[in-house]
C-alpha cells in the first residue's frame, strides 16, 4: 500500500483523522529531515489548492522534482479533495506517483507561508478572485510561480497584475501561466498551418458580423477526473468567485489566437487589441444538480441567493465577445453547460479563415467527440494545388508530429493525427509543468513576448467581462460550429 508523509500543522488536523479520511496510512515526519532526505533542485509548495487543477500538475512523477510538497491551506473540503486526487495517484495500479505531501492546515496558512517558504516553486488553483494577491505574495516571497489560469478576473487588477510581472521580471523569478491548450495536438497543427502561407495563404480580416477567426467551446459542470467524479466546491458556482465566462475558461480562447496569428510576437492591448463588443447568459443549474456535483444535501448556500430565480441558479458562465488583434477581427464564445452526451466531454471549434484556406478545428458528432483538423480549399479550383502544399507541409511537420498524415474527406482535407499524440487534458498539466521546469533549469526567465501577451491576453478577457454587463443578458444563445 502507498502512503502519504504529512506534517501537521494544525492541531484540529490530527493523524487519526487523516487516516480514517482518506484510508490510508499516515506518518508524521520532521520536515527539516524530510527535506534533507530528497534534496533536490525543485521542490512545490501549493497553495489554497481549491480547483482540480493543483493536483494534475502533479499527475505524473517529475524530474529534478523532490517528491516531498508542502501544502499549505485553511482546513476544509477544497484541501481534503485536493489531498484525495494526489493520494489516488500514488495509490494507482500503473505508473504510482510517490509524492510526500507535509500539510500546513491553518487559518493563518498564508502568514506561515511567507514565513517559512519550504521551496522554490509555488503552485496556485484555486478560488480565481483574489488568485492575483496570493501570486504576488509568492512573488514577494521570492518565489517562482506556476499558475493556473485566470490570473485576474476583473479589470480592476489589471494594475496588480502588471505590477507582479514587474516583480517577477526585476527578480528573475518564473512567473508562468499554466495554458495546457497550446499542448493539444490539433490546435498545435492549427498554428503551424495558419503560419503556413503555401498551404493557407494570409489571414481574412473579415468583420465584426463575419469575423477572420471564430472560436467556441463549451465545458461542463458535471463531468469526471482523474477516473472519479469530479466533486466541485459550491464557491464554483459564483461568478463573483469562479468568473465570468470569457474571464475564466475564455482566457484560453484569447491565449490561442494570438499565439496562433502573431507567435513569439509582442503585443500590447493600447496599440493591438480593441474590444468591439460582448454579450453574456446564465446557466441554469437545478438544486438536484447542485447536490450531485457538490456533494451537499443542503440548499442553495447564502452568497448564491442573489443568483437564485424560481429555485434555479443562474450561473454567468457564458460570454460571447468581439475584438480586433491589429487589423483582424475574432470573434470567441466561451461556454458551460451542465453535462456532456454520454461518450462526449468538453468541445473546442476554431476556424481561421485565409485566402487558400480554413484551418478548422471540430469535435462535433461526425468527429465522434474528439478534435480533428481539417484544411478546407477557399476555392475549388484550388484544390489540387492546394493539396500539394499541404502534403509537403505536413511531411515537414510529421518531424514534430511523427506519423500524421492528410486524408481526403468530403471537400477538405482532414489531417490524421496518430492516437499516441493524443495525450488528453489531464496529460496537458505535466507538459506545461516541464515546459516551466525547463526555464528554471536554465536560469532564464520567461521570453518577453510571453509577458507581454499575458498582459494582452487578460486585458481582453476583463475588457470583454466589463462591456457584457453593459447590457440586458442574451436570452439565447446558437451554436455555430458543426455538431
Amino acid at each position: 500500500m502507498h502512503s502519504v508523509n504529512v506534517f501537521c500543522r494544525c492541531a484540529r488536523f490530527k493523524r487519526t483523522a487523516l487516516a480514517a479520511l482518506f484510508a490510508v496510512p499516515f506518518t508524521l515526519s520532521d520536515s527539516g529531515q524530510m527535506r534533507q532526505a530528497h534534496a533536490k533542485d525543485v521542490q512545490f509548495i501549493t497553495l489554497a489548492p481549491g480547483h482540480f487543477h493543483a493536483a494534475l500538475v502533479q499527475k505524473q512523477t517529475l524530474p529534478n522534482v523532490s517528491p516531498v510538497v508542502h501544502v499549505y491551506a485553511p482546513l476544509g473540503s477544497d484541501l481534503t479533495e485536493h489531498l484525495k486526487r494526489v493520494i489516488g495517484f500514488n495509490k494507482r495500479a500503473e505508473a504510482p506517483t510517490q509524492w510526500q505531501l507535509e500539510v500546513h492546515a491553518t487559518d493563518q496558512y498564508l502568514e506561515r507561508f511567507r514565513k517559512e517558504k519550504p521551496g522554490n516553486v509555488v503552485v496556485i488553483s484555486g478560488r480565481n478572485a483574489g488568485k492575483i494577491d496570493l501570486i504576488e505574495a509568492a512573488v514577494d516571497a521570492g518565489l517562482n510561480v506556476l499558475v493556473d489560469k485566470p490570473w485576474i478576473i476583473e479589470s480592476e487588477d489589471f494594475p496588480k497584475l502588471v505590477r507582479v510581472l514587474a516583480k517577477a521580471d526585476k527578480a528573475g523569478l518564473v512567473a508562468y501561466d499554466i495554458m495546457t491548450e497550446r499542448f493539444e495536438a490539433t490546435n498545435a497543427l492549427q498554428r503551424a498551418l495558419v503560419n503556413s502561407p503555401d498551404v493557407f495563404g494570409s489571414i481574412e480580416p473579415g468583420t465584426a458580423e463575419s469575423p477572420g477567426v471564430y472560436v467556441e467551446n463549451v465545458h461542463h459542470f458535471m463531468k469526471s477526473v482523474a477516473g472519479r467524479p469530479n466533486i466541485r466546491p459550491a464557491w464554483f458556482f459564483d461568478s463573483r468567485q469562479q468568473g465570468e465566462g470569457m474571464a475564466d475558461t475564455g482566457t484560453h480562447l484569447v491565449d490561442l489566437v494570438q499565439w496562433t496569428l502573431a507567435p513569439e510576437q509582442t503585443l500590447s492591448p493600447q496599440k493591438d487589441l480593441t474590444v468591439v463588443s460582448a454579450s453574456r447568459w446564465p446557466t441554469s443549474i437545478s438544486l438536484k444538480q447542485f447536490q450531485s456535483v457538490t456533494g451537499t444535501s443542503d440548499g442553495f448556500p447564502d452568497f448564491l441567493a442573489q443568483d437564485v430565480q424560481q429555485a434555479v441558479l443562474k450561473v454567468f458562465a457564458n460570454t460571447q465577445a468581439t475584438y480586433k488583434l491589429r487589423d483582424t477581427f475574432v470573434k470567441l464564445a466561451s461556454m458551460w453547460s451542465w453535462q456532456a452526451k454520454p461518450g462526449a466531454g468538453d468541445w473546442h471549434y476554431a476556424v481561421y479563415r485565409g485566402t487558400r484556406a480554413s484551418i478548422e478545428v471540430r469535435q462535433g458528432s461526425r468527429q465522434k467527440y474528439a478534435p480533428e483538423l481539417y484544411v478546407v480549399p477557399r476555392q475549388p479550383k484550388d484544390r489540387l494545388a492546394l493539396e500539394q502544399a499541404l502534403q509537403s507541409r505536413v511531411a515537414a511537420l510529421a518531424a514534430n508530429f511523427p506519423g500524421i498524415t492528410v486524408k481526403r474527406e468530403g471537400k477538405a482535407f482532414r489531417i490524421d493525427i496518430p492516437a499516441a499524440l493524443r495525450t488528453g487534458h489531464e496529460a496537458h498539466f505535466s507538459e506545461v509543468t516541464k515546459n516551466f521546469l525547463a526555464y528554471l533549469s536554465d536560469r532564464k526567465s520567461v521570453p518577453a513576448w510571453e509577458r507581454a501577451n499575458m498582459l494582452s491576453k487578460y486585458w481582453v478577457t476583463t475588457k470583454a467581462t466589463d462591456m457584457s454587463r453593459q447590457s440586458a443578458p442574451l436570452a439565447s444563445f446558437r451554436l455555430l460550429a458543426p455538431r
